[in-house]
């Protein structure tokens, strides 16, 4: 039988990005800055990200407070819609509305997203081989976030819709083999200050 241990999924959603989201706002480094020093302490031994400017731009300020942690584009950890729901998985009241939605985005992420989706969970979750636990941080956008978190409470494939995340807070999952998934962090902005928290939140949501 192969021994696992543990793997300590570490999220963040990137940086406040610029109106164009070719790179960070002056608001976005500082907030990429301030995750990088909260996770000094972390044993991480990678930081993945995915391949657009706002999630590289945030994962190399992270790891420019971290100690010679190596980072790894990953197209998994891209922008992409995971799933579209049918009408009829959706609130009645608001199926239309989140379906318009989604009809907004490139049809080509539409129609990769499931498959890239499959990746990133064979990638990034479950427990790992071996005898040490892994600790791993993948800085993305916030449909995958809402994506893996849905996955790891085993919510219905629509439930993805309705999950999110600020920018730059951090998100834990930790994967073993003889539990269920266990969510340690949601959403945290403890390590920003007021001024730097809820960016990327909708407003009606801010507290």
């Amino acid at each position: 039988m192969t021994e696992t241990a543990a793997r300590y999924l570490y999220l963040a959603r990137h940086a406040e990005a610029t109106p164009d989201e070719s790179g960070l706002t002056d608001r976005g480094r500082r907030q990429a800055v301030l995750l990088g020093e909260r996770l000094r302490g972390a044993p991480l031994t990678a930081v993945h990200h995915g391949p657009l400017a706002r999630a590289e731009e945030t994962a190399r300020l992270i790891g420019d407070q971290l100690d010679r942690v190596p980072l790894r584009m990953s197209p998994p950890a891209g922008d992409y819609i995971p799933y579209v729901p049918r009408h009829d998985e959706l609130p009645p009241r608001s199926a239309d509305a989140m379906l318009a939605f989604l009809a907004q985005f490139p049809a080509e992420e539409r129609e990769q997203g499931p498959g890239l989706a499959a990746e990133a969970l064979a990638r990034f979750t479950g427990p790992v081989e071996g005898d040490r636990p892994v600790h791993e941080l993948v800085v993305t956008h916030n449909f995958l976030l809402a994506w893996l978190v849905r996955e790891a409470l085993e919510a219905p494939r629509a439930r993805w819709m309705g999950i999110n995340h600020a920018n730059a807070a951090l998100t834990v999952i930790r994967y073993t083999h003889d539990r269920a998934p266990a969510v340690l962090f949601l959403n945290d902005t403890g390590h920003l200050p007021q001024e730097l928290r809820w960016t990327g939140f909708p407003a009606e949501l801010h507290v």
